[in-house]
């Protein structure tokens, strides 16, 4: 309960770039490389959520395809 209210009422400010990515990144020239990198850190965000997708539709499918035959 105690840790709850903290998260609630306290924020923590962190960056989530490692070292060599911001040095690399800071300036105003980087711009397409900016994006690129950006791009990357959403195709590897998106790849988790759709095995998630699939293996939990592949659950319902087997629930629901198991409780037809009964």
């Amino acid at each position: 309960m105690f840790f709850g209210i903290c998260f609630l009422f306290f924020e923590i400010s962190s960056y989530a770039q490692c070292a060599m990515c911001r040095a690399a990144l800071t300036g105003d020239a980087n711009t397409a490389q900016a994006e690129a990198v950006n791009d990357g850190i959403v195709y590897l965000m998106v790849i988790p959520y759709l095995l998630v997708a699939i293996i939990g539709f592949l659950i319902y499918r087997m629930k629901k395809n198991k409780s037809k035959t009964q």
